[in-house]
C-alpha cells in the first residue's frame, strides 16, 4: 500500500504544522482550501501525515504551489515520492506543465528540482520581500 493518499480534513492541523515548520513563505489559506479541494492535495501518510504536495491546476498547466515534508522526515525521499505520484496523476488527467516558483538564490531547492527536471523558465525580481525568485517548469 502506497503511503501516498489525497488530503482530508482531518489532516489540517498537522498539515499546518508541518507548513509553518518547514517553509518559508507558506500560504496558510491556500491549505485550509485545498485540504477540501479543488486544489490537489496530496499527503505522505507515515502513521500520520508527514509531507504533502499541493497543486492547483489550470488546464494544461499545474501550478505546484507548495512541496512541505517535516523537518525531521527531510532527506528520505519523500518530496520526490510525491512529486512522482503527482506528475503521474497530472499526466493521466491531461496535463502538459507542472511550474512552480522558487528563491532565485536558494541552491539546496533548486538542486532538488533540477534533479527532477524542472528548469529555469524566467527570473522573478523581487518576487519575495527579501529577494528574487524564479519560475521553474517542468513538461509531463
Amino acid at each position: 500500500m502506497t503511503p501516498i493518499r489525497e488530503g482530508r480534513p482531518a489532516d489540517r492541523a498537522r498539515l499546518r504544522a508541518i507548513q509553518a515548520a518547514a517553509l518559508d513563505h507558506p500560504w496558510p489559506d491556500l491549505l485550509s482550501v485545498a485540504v477540501d479541494g479543488p486544489p490537489e492535495l496530496l499527503v505522505y501518510d507515515d502513521g500520520g501525515p508527514v509531507g504533502y504536495a499541493l497543486v492547483v491546476p489550470d488546464h494544461p498547466i499545474a501550478y505546484l504551489a507548495e512541496l512541505a515534508v517535516a523537518p525531521a522526515e527531510q532527506g528520505r525521499g519523500i518530496g520526490t515520492q510525491l512529486l512522482s505520484t503527482l506528475f503521474e496523476r497530472l499526466r493521466a488527467a491531461g496535463f502538459e506543465t507542472v511550474r512552480l516558483t522558487a528563491r532565485a538564490d536558494d541552491e539546496r531547492v533548486r538542486g532538488f528540482y533540477d534533479k527532477l527536471g524542472f528548469s529555469e523558465e524566467g527570473r522573478l525580481p523581487e518576487h519575495y520581500d527579501d529577494g528574487d525568485g524564479v519560475l521553474l517548469t517542468r513538461q509531463l
